[in-house]
C-alpha cells in the first residue's frame, strides 16, 4: 500500500519514490560524491582553509611581539600546550565526560517531549488547542530567569542543569515537526482516503515520513541549543564540567583555558551537528534534492 502511495506521488510531483534511491541513479551519485572529493582536492576546498590559518598565524604574530598581552587573549601556541596539560593531568577528560553526560540526557529528555508534545499537537485540533499556547509562551521565558525556579524546585545537584538543557532543546524540535505535520501535501492525504487507508495507516505511512525532513532541521537545531543551554547550566553552582573549568579559570586569569574549554564547546557543536547531518543523507536519501546534490558533487 505504502509503495501505491509513493508511486502516485511520483506521478504527481515528478519526484523519485520514497523508499530507496533506484538503481539507475546509484552510478550517478557514486560519480558525483567522487566529483566533490575530486574538487576539494583539486583547491575549491583547500581555499576555505587559507583564512583561517592566516587569522592563526595573525593572532600567533600579535601575541608574540606584545601586541595582544596574554591576560587578554592567549597565543594559539598557548592554547596547544595547555591543552595537552589539561589531557595529560585528566582535568579535560573528567569534565568533558561529565557535560557529555548532561548535554546526552538533555537532549534525549527534549526529543521524546518535543516529539510526543509536537504529535499531539499536530495531529489534533483539541491537542493544538491545549498546547500550542502554552509552548509559544514558555519558549519566550529566558533561561537565565529559570535557573533560580529550577533550583528551588530541583536543588543544585545535576537535575536542575539537565532540566534546562531539556528545556532549550525541546523547542526546535515541537516547532518543526509541528510545521512538518501540517505541511504535508494534501494531495497525499487526498490520496489516501480515495484509498480507504485508516487514519493509523495515514499517519504512519503518509504523515510522519512526510514530517521527517522538519523534525531532523529540528533535531539540528535542538543539538546546537543544548550545548548553548548547558553554558548556563554549568555556570551555575556546578563543581565539574567545562563550564566549572573556565569559571574557575576566570578567577586566576587564565584567558588560555577558558579559551579551550570554548574551543571544545566549538568542536562538540561542529562534530554533533555532522552527526544529525550524516543522520539526514542516511534516512532522506530518497528525496530528489539529495541525490541531485550528489550529482553536482
Amino acid at each position: 500500500m505504502l509503495d501505491m502511495i509513493a508511486g502516485q506521488r511520483g506521478r504527481i510531483q515528478g519526484t523519485a519514490r520514497i523508499g530507496s534511491v533506484p538503481s539507475s541513479r546509484r552510478p550517478a551519485l557514486r560519480s558525483g560524491r567522487a566529483a566533490a572529493r575530486t574538487a576539494w582536492l583539486s583547491g575549491s576546498g583547500l581555499r576555505r582553509v587559507v583564512s583561517p590559518v592566516l587569522i592563526l598565524l595573525l593572532w600567533q604574530v600579535a601575541s608574540s611581539t606584545g601586541l595582544v598581552s596574554p591576560q587578554t587573549l592567549a597565543s594559539p601556541l598557548q592554547i596547544m600546550a595547555t591543552t595537552r596539560t589539561l589531557i595529560a593531568d585528566g582535568t579535560l577528560p573528567h569534565n568533558l565526560l561529565v557535560s557529555l553526560l548532561r548535554a546526552g540526557s538533555g537532549l534525549a529528555i527534549a526529543i521524546v517531549a518535543g516529539i510526543g508534545l509536537a504529535l499531539v499537537a499536530g495531529l489534533s485540533r483539541i491537542g493544538e488547542d491545549a498546547i500550542d499556547a502554552p509552548m509559544q509562551m514558555v519558549r519566550t521565558l529566558p533561561a537565565l530567569a529559570l535557573v533560580p525556579l529550577f533550583i528551588l524546585w530541583f536543588g543544585i545537584g545535576e537535575t536542575p542543569k539537565i532540566a534546562l538543557v531539556a528545556l532549550g532543546a525541546m523547542f526546535p524540535i515541537y516547532l518543526n515537526l509541528f510545521k512538518g505535520i501540517r505541511s504535508v501535501d494534501p494531495k497525499l492525504l487526498e490520496m489516501a482516503r480515495t484509498l480507504g487507508l485508516s487514519r493509523t495507516q495515514t499517519i504512519t505511512q503518509i504523515v510522519l515520513p512526510g514530517a521527517l525532513p522538519d523534525l531532523l532541521v529540528g533535531l539540528r537545531f535542538s543539538v546546537g541549543m543544548s550545548w548553548l543551554m548547558l553554558v548556563v547550566a554549568e555556570q551555575v553552582n556546578a563543581n565539574s564540567g567545562i563550564g566549572h573549568m573556565m569559571m574557575d579559570a576566570e578567577d586566576f586569569l587564565r584567558t588560555d583555558i577558558i579559551l579551550v574549554g570554548l574551543l571544545v564547546y566549538a568542536a562538540l557543536g561542529l562534530i554533533s551537528d555532522q552527526i544529525v547531518r550524516t543522520l539526514e543523507r542516511v534516512l532522506l536519501v530518497w528525496r530528489p534534492q539529495q541525490i541531485g546534490l550528489g550529482r553536482r558533487g
